[in-house]
């Protein structure tokens, strides 16, 4: 998998999250410093298994970094400030903001910060160049698909995000995925691609959904996602409203 990333797997699991939100601390081999990414919901249980992770082997938390602002990933992000003093950087919610392309380096370990809106406006990947391995919160899953979580997620931006990580995957810059949830991904090349047909596949789904009469997004669901199981249609709902405003925002071809 990777050298210098270790998962710990808040004990949250849901049909949204998985087996559970994915905390993972990421150092150097022999460095005492480490970076804690997305400690998650505030669990204080789940908070002292990170803390005495990274002390066991010789470590401090130096930085946290969030993925993105969803509860399950950022919700204790104060309250592990207040536990580790480490400062707490994501893209916007009142953070210090992290920058597209910044290149972090904590206690010898270089991280590079990738935007990769679209499941939300503010979600972030982390790359490990030394390793090949990408963070990707939500973005991309260790199993299944995500959710574009409309209002804030934005199709056009998500697809735009799919695409800047198969283009990584291409150039050798990703082998492996590190996802927010579910297992390491070993085949970052086809799973963004997998990703990628799956959302023009829903497209087309859509599509022929509405042209068969459905007019509500409720609607769309119960025939587009009738082979997803129930507890998730909600979830689908919102992808289903975004992808409508996908087709909205698409110029028609008498334009």
């Amino acid at each position: 998998m990777s050298e210098r990333a270790t998962c710990v797997l808040c004990p949250n699991p849901s049909p949204m999250t998985l087996d559970g939100t994915n905390t993972w601390i990421v150092a150097e081999p022999g460095s005492t410093d480490a970076v804690v990414i997305d400690p998650g919901p505030l669990d204080e249980a789940h908070l002292a298994r990170v803390i005495a992770q990274v002390e066991r082997t010789g470590r401090r938390v130096a930085l946290t970094l969030l993925t993105h602002g969803h509860l399950d990933h950022a919700e204790s992000a104060e309250r592990f400030h207040a536990l580790t003093g480490a400062p707490v950087r994501a893209f916007g919610r009142g953070h210090d903001d992290v920058e597209p392309g910044e290149v972090i380096r904590v206690g010898g370990l270089e991280l590079v910060a990738i935007a990769t809106p679209g499941h939300s406006s503010d979600s972030y990947s982390y790359l490990v160049p030394a390793d090949t391995m990408l963070l990707t919160g939500d973005t991309i899953l260790g199993r299944g698909t995500t959710v574009v979580a409309w209002p804030d997620g934005h199709l056009e931006s998500y697809l735009e995000s799919l695409q800047r990580i198969e283009a990584m995957t291409q150039t050798g810059q990703v082998a492996g995925i590190l996802p927010g949830h579910g297992p390491f991904v070993e085949d970052a090349a086809g799973t963004a691609t997998f990703y990628l047909s799956h959302r023009a596949e829903r497209l087309d789904q859509v599509r022929a959904a509405l042209a068969a009469g459905d007019s509500t997004a409720r609607e769309v669901v119960e025939r587009v996602y009738a082979d997803v199981p129930r507890t998730v249609w909600g979830a689908a709902e919102m992808s289903v409203q975004a992808q409508l405003e996908y087709l909205r925002e698409q110029p028609s071809i008498d334009d």
